[in-house]
């Protein structure tokens, strides 16, 4: 049987006050912080359910068994997992592997880059048609996206997740393995308080 063509992988906390966005939490308050992460989340799902055709799966820490996932429980093509890893770069590695075993395509993306749009994902499973891997990297020194038709362990490990070498360590994991892979433009991610007034522009409010 062919395998459907493409899934979105999205990696997200549970938007818990006081445990998500807690760089931003000295200039908006812990609560607040915590309503801002699960207004991007709703905003992504509803773009991603209502202008793209994906199967969108949605990858929780630290549990998927909570009140607060039960409003996402029922969204049309969207499905609901628990990350599995010691660190981010297992944990997704073992959900794009998992993935991979009913998709062909996967992208992996999170909760903090609202520039993101349905045009950034058509390009990146265009390139995968092609390519080996395609990098979505961010201002911040990051990645917002990474797409994959497969899942080397070398492409995971090694990597100072949450600091500012990350894609260019990816890009040296992809160079090793001797992939093609392709770049969408920089973007910026929601992570310091100067990155808050970027999100007016996008007609998002903080309260």
């Amino acid at each position: 049987m062919t395998k459907p063509s493409r899934a979105v992988l999205i990696f997200s906390k549970l938007p818990e006050t006081g445990k998500v966005k807690t760089r931003l939490i000295p200039e908006l308050g812990a609560e607040r912080a915590a309503e801002l992460y699960c207004r991007l989340l709703d905003r992504q799902l509803a773009w991603l359910t209502a202008e793209t055709d994906y199967s969108i799966q949605l990858w929780l820490t630290p549990s998927i068994d909570h009140p607060l996932i039960q409003q996402w429980v029922n969204t049309p093509a969207l499905s609901l997992f628990l990350q599995q890893g010691e660190d981010l770069g297992e944990r997704m590695m073992h959900a794009a592997h998992s993935a991979l075993q009913s998709y062909r395509q996967v992208v992996l993306i999170g909760v903090d880059c609202p520039a993101l749009t349905p045009v950034h994902l058509q390009q990146a499973f265009a390139w995968l048609e092609s390519h080996d891997g395609v990098l979505g990297p961010a201002q911040d020194g990051g990645y917002v996206l990474l797409g994959l038709k497969s899942t080397p362990r070398a492409l995971f490990k090694d990597h100072h997740w949450g600091e500012a070498d990350v894609a260019e360590t990816t890009r040296e994991a992809m160079q090793q393995l001797g992939w093609r892979w392709r770049e969408l433009p920089l973007l910026w991610d929601l992570d310091r308080a100067e990155d808050l007034a970027q999100l007016e522009t996008l007609g998002i409010p903080l309260n």
